[in-house]
């Protein structure tokens, strides 16, 4: 039995199923762990979520800032962008099958001496921290409720966590920080609207992950989210958002021995 995980599909499903016969994926045994950001951008993804939760007892998927931005639009409170390409999955049959299903899926997943998440992790949560206030939002998110938070879940603000944070502001830094954090202070006051390249990061922050005195250190995280910053992988960090959409590739790693499959997209 195989552990890989796999970067932002963004709706490659073309891509996605190259990659997947590369690593010779054996969906009798081995198993994936998804990033997030299964959908949008790219012209497959029906094809995507649908193969998603068709194999959703081998197939580990978190919440990334695209997944939500779908599920807003299935609740009715957020605007098609000209760049989107969920229209097929709104007006599909299983639609609405498919995203009730993908609202359920956690914002951190933890295994095996690894945790996931689709963006990042504020420096100053704990791996038990993490697990806790990502169920916590997610129970928002996944439960009856969820239609009117939708409408406030848009927003900047607060930029920074703090334990003395209710309701809907509470939340939102939750999700904001797992599906949409690139850099931050060494505060974990984050920069949300920052989109470049780890170098070119706004004055007075850095990459999450580098960030002095990150509780998480010592636990490997695996994340997407980020296309410009590329597939990077140390001790403490496996990036693998590889710019599939974008002309690059969609890449996997075997989580047992750590080697790294890669997809062409073009």
């Amino acid at each position: 039995m195989a552990t890989y995980a796999v970067g932002d599909i963004h709706g490659c499903y073309d891509v996605f199923q190259r990659l997947l016969a590369r690593v010779k994926f054996d969906g009798g045994c081995d198993r994936l762990w998804l990033v997030g950001d299964l959908v949008n951008r790219g012209p497959q993804s029906l094809a995507t979520l649908r193969w998603a939760h068709r194999n959703r007892d081998i197939a580990t998927v978190v919440l990334g800032n695209h997944d939500f931005h779908l599920l807003a639009l299935a609740a009715g409170v957020a605007r098609a962008k000209s760049s989107d390409t969920l229209g097929e999955i709104l007006r599909a049959d299983d639609g609405e099958e498919l995203c009730e299903w993908l609202r359920a899926r956690p914002l951190a997943h933890c295994e095996d001496g690894y945790l996931m998440v689709h963006a990042g992790v504020l420096p100053q949560w704990s791996a038990d921290d993490v697990l806790q206030l990502a169920a916590e939002a997610g129970d928002v998110v996944a439960g009856e409720e969820w239609r009117e938070f939708a409408k406030v879940l848009y927003g900047d603000e607060p930029a920074a966590w703090s334990p003395e944070l209710r309701g809907v502001e509470r939340w939102r830094v939750i999700i904001n920080a797992l599906t949409r954090m690139r850099v931050c202070s060494e505060a974990g006051v984050m920069d949300l609207r920052f989109q470049g390249k780890p170098e070119e990061s706004p004055r007075g922050c850095r990459p999450w992950f580098d960030v002095a005195g990150r509780k998480t250190a010592a636990m490997p995280i695996i994340c997407g989210h980020w296309a410009a910053l590329g597939f990077l992988r140390r001790a403490d960090l496996l990036a693998l958002d590889s710019g599939c959409f974008w002309r690059g590739v969609l890449t996997a790693v075997r989580l047992e021995d750590g080697e790294v499959f890669q997809e062409n997209a073009k």
